[in-house]
């Protein structure tokens, strides 16, 4: 849009007028003198109705009609015209300057990219359980009870609950469900047989949680001896053929038929591992423990999972039913003080952590943390923006200048600005989408997650625009306001400076950038130190050759000698045992132990793990005192052998041959071992006692012949077994390998945090390379003076680095204690915890040192090494 002063001369606008009435070659001789007094008239009011016009224009109430009649020239550009060509500058302005244009979009891009895919991250962990349609209702009864004067939580809970809640509390609830425990269970039809994760459960769990049924109905699980399939385990064991009414076996011995196919649950569900469901009361009538178990109020070894009916609260049916269990134990259990209560689904994956009673948090932490490290990697990224076109601005003094001279308003130069920041964003926010795609699949296997880009989403789009928008807006703000404020007058004079403080900004936001950095960077050292510390934890025992089998029926335990003897025979195994308990897991724990000497009547628990008499053996048991189990004392059947943490708790000074009191029968202490990390290598051991089993075991262990190669012992292994147990797959796991999935949390914590950190690095090194670059160009010919007057190349190196050694030393000193405090509390969650070294800092310093020299020294050495001759040419 044209200014009035832009307008044409008076007498032109005199002249125009006079021709829609007089005819050119008349004026002089009708109006004689009068024509030049009568032009000024026209002028004096045109200019003044001008100007009131412009003014209206701008304010968009009406079109100038009038004085585009005094001027075809004069025009009023559309928004889109003036868009059109505020990109047409910003693309010119990008290709002029191909290198800052690359590190600008460069750097937005990886921040970016990074930004979207933590937002993918959170998004799969915020919307956890969602799948099920009711994930608000449902909910995990869980119960916590006294135990060595400290509130322990879990979510195990007797069967008999189930009945007394159905009885008692049957209108607050629209489904109660009783479950086993998700595990490993044999499943063939034909001839294919493999082993599968599944559960067995009481029917109302289809709709429970809303099972999208491929196939059947959700009411399958009613008939007796039925089972539901996951659609891709209904596909590999039956392919295209109708899967509906064809008979299994479960575990070898129990015959079912399939009433049901169901969508396979996505990976962001509690029950994703649930690959088929069979029948509770198949379950519970396939073994006598579990028909005793039906009134049995001590036994918590099963699940108990509800729903609630509509318009009922959570937290006042929680309150409601706190003291059921407590009514139906014997005093010496309720001094326990054990309460029930419900969790709700929406807090099972986020708010799993319970410490004294207390929900103390979970994964919620990390998600937050990385919301915070998305949001500061942008931010980054932003920054280098910011600090580019800054550094820049000088450049562009004149172009605002002149721009200012002809007319431009600031608003004008404000939208020219903050277009060029969203032509940058958007093109960096396509590259950024590019690159989510192509790095999806590594980030979900670092990520343990199958994430995907919402294509379809309407809502992914809108925060994606509303995202750009935000970025755009972030990142062209300062230069917008900053550029647009230039005085015309002293730009086009020559006397503009940007003064001895313009550079001020920039340095606070390289400071920004390099604290972040440095934050992440030692946040990175710890987590993997914490990793490594635990690691290094002694276990207690030794895990290399060591093997574990699922034992999920009889045969083994059957043939368990005649087996162990051929392989040992054989070779390929050192020896063999087996165990109710593996030797990565406490799957049993039991009170009503009872010593001399006992200082309190409270029921305490301890692992409780039956063994056969070579597992001390198999697993390399370390003994402080006593002896191990042996075949060659009929006594040891009523034998046990305690680990440290349980003589500890019990207060013994000298435990071999004390007895111990449980279940009505004397039990004899032969050994105290060192204490065996089978939970989590972060907590405390659990006190756990050892006795030999009266019964089959569920884990067989065995320990490879060291002098055997592993694939030759594995095949022999598998070769014998099949003799014995044909029924059985051979579904092996090392020890190692499971003890090291007890850090795939925190591993892959550290190993996002170690990519951020890097990103993060990366993209601070980018805009100081840029900052670096555009130093060097700037003081060109001071360098050029300089090396004329004898400076060195390392005294001009050290002249152009000082600056931003100081900058990284001063982030240094802000990042040190913030990461130091965030860290020091996120350690205070592990009972069993690295200490924070000051060598952490210092690495972390020097390393960031190193890498802001080695970025900036590029530039540095090669301005140095400029022929002063061309820097101090007069143009």
């Amino acid at each position: 849009m044209k200014r009035p002063d832009a307008l044409p001369t008076p007498p032109r606008v005199a002249d125009r007028l006079l021709s829609w009435f007089v005819a050119p070659h008349l004026r002089e001789e009708v109006l004689g003198d009068l024509h030049e007094e009568f032009a000024w008239q026209v002028a004096r009011i045109g200019e003044r109705w001008a100007r009131w016009r412009y003014w209206w224009d701008v304010l968009g109430f009406v079109k100038p009609r009038f004085i585009r009649r005094l001027n075809p020239k004069y025009s009023t550009p559309n928004p889109t015209d003036m868009l059109r060509t505020y990109l047409k500058i910003a693309l010119r302005h990008l290709v002029k300057n191909k290198g800052y244009s690359a590190i600008n979009i460069g750097g937005l891009a990886v921040g970016m990219a990074v930004a979207m895919l933590i937002g993918l991250w959170m998004y799969d962990e915020l919307s956890f359980n969602t799948y099920h349609q009711h994930y608000d209702r449902i909910a995990l009864v869980m119960q916590q009870q006294l135990e060595a004067g400290q509130i322990a939580t879990n979510n195990a809970t007797p069967m008999p609950l189930e009945a007394t809640l159905r009885t008692e509390y049957g209108e607050s609830f629209k489904h109660i469900v009783l479950a086993s425990w998700t595990g490993g269970h044999i499943l063939a039809a034909g001839d294919k047989k493999f082993t599968e994760t599944g559960n067995y459960m009481q029917p109302g769990v289809p709709d429970m949680l809303s099972l999208k049924m491929r196939k059947g109905t959700r009411d399958g699980l009613r008939e007796p001896a039925s089972i539901l399939l996951a659609e891709s385990v209904a596909k590999a064991y039956f392919g295209e053929a109708d899967p509906i009414g064809q008979l299994m076996q479960l575990d070898n011995k129990l015959d079912v038929r399939v009433t049901g196919v169901y969508q396979d649950l996505p990976a962001n569900s509690s029950f994703r591992d649930l690959q088929f469901i069979a029948p509770w009361d198949l379950y519970v009538n396939s073994k006598d423990w579990l028909i005793k178990s039906k009134q049995l109020w001590d036994n918590n070894s099963f699940q108990t999972y509800v729903q609630l009916a509509d318009n009922v609260d959570m937290a006042a049916v929680s309150a409601q039913i706190k003291g059921v269990k407590r009514a139906h134990v014997d005093a010496k259990l309720a001094q326990q003080k054990p309460d029930v209560f419900l969790q709700p689904m929406s807090r099972w994956h986020l708010y799993s952590e319970w410490k004294n009673g207390v929900n103390t948090g979970g994964r919620i932490q990390y998600v937050w943390l990385f919301g915070l490290i998305g949001a500061f990697v942008l931010l980054l990224a932003c920054i280098n923006f910011m600090n580019l076109s800054t550094a820049r601005s000088e450049k562009r003094a004149k172009e605002v200048g002149i721009r200012k001279a002809v007319g431009s308003v600031r608003t004008q130069l404000i939208s020219q600005f903050f277009s060029e920041s969203l032509l940058v964003v958007t093109l960096t926010f396509v590259l950024a989408l590019l690159s989510v795609q192509l790095l999806l699949p590594a980030f979900n296997e670092i990520a343990d997650k199958q994430l995907t880009i919402l294509w379809s989403s309407p809502a992914f789009w809108l925060l994606s625009l509303g995202f750009v928008l935000l970025t755009g807006l972030i990142a062209g703000s300062y230069p917008a306001f900053y550029l647009s404020s230039f005085q015309a007058v002293k730009v086009l004079k020559g006397t503009f400076r940007a003064g001895r403080f313009a550079a001020v900004p920039r340095q606070v936001l390289v400071i920004i950038q390099f604290t972040v950095s440095v934050t992440l960077i030692i946040g990175t050292i710890i987590v993997f130190r914490q990793i490594q510390f635990a690691k290094d934890r002694p276990v207690g025992y030794s895990r290399a050759g060591l093997i574990m089998l699922g034992m999920t029926q009889e045969d083994v335990h059957a043939h368990f000698a005649t087996i162990r003897t051929e392989l040992i025979q054989a070779g390929a195994v050192a020896e063999m045992a087996e165990s109710g308990s593996p030797a990565t897991g406490l799957w049993s724990t039991q009170n009503g132990f009872s010593w001399r000497g006992e200082s309190t009547d409270e029921q305490v628990g301890f692992g409780t793990i039956f063994v056969s008499h070579e597992f001390g053996k198999t697993v390399g048991w370390q003994f402080n005192a006593g002896r191990d189990f042996s075949r060659a004392y009929a006594t040891d059947s009523s034998a046990m052998v305690l680990n440290e943490a349980a003589v500890r708790f019990m207060g013994l000074k000298n435990p071999v041959g004390t007895f111990v009191k449980w279940e009505g029968k004397s039990w004899k202490i032969i050994g105290v071992i060192k204490d065996m990390v089978m939970e989590s290598p972060y907590e405390p051991v659990r006190r756990t006692v050892y006795m030999i089993n009266n019964g089959s075991g569920n884990v067989v262990t065995l320990r490879i012949n060291p002098n055997r190669n592993v694939p030759g012992a594995l095949s022999t292994i598998e070769g014998v077994l099949k003799k014995y147990a044909a029924g059985i797959p051979f579904d092996y796991q090392f020890v190692d390998q499971a003890y090291a999935q007890k850090f795939g949390d925190e591993e892959r914590i550290g190993n996002l945090a170690f990519l951020f950190a890097g990103l993060a690095i990366f993209i601070s090194c980018l805009g100081l390379f840029g900052l670096a670059s555009f130093m060097a160009e700037q003081r060109t010919k001071e360098i050029g003076v300089r090396k004329v007057l004898g400076a060195s190349v390392l005294n001009l190196w050290s002249l152009l680095s000082r600056d931003f050694v100081l900058l990284v030393v001063i982030a240094f000193t802000v990042a040190a204690p913030t990461a130091w405090y965030f860290l020091h509390n996120w350690l205070l969650k592990y009972e069993y915890r690295t200490t924070i070294s000051w060598w952490i800092f210092a690495a972390s310093g020097v390393g960031a040192l190193l890498v802001t020299l080695l970025t900036v020294s590029f530039q540095s050495i090669r301005a140095a090494l400029m022929n002063p001759v061309k820097s101090l040419r007069s143009e």
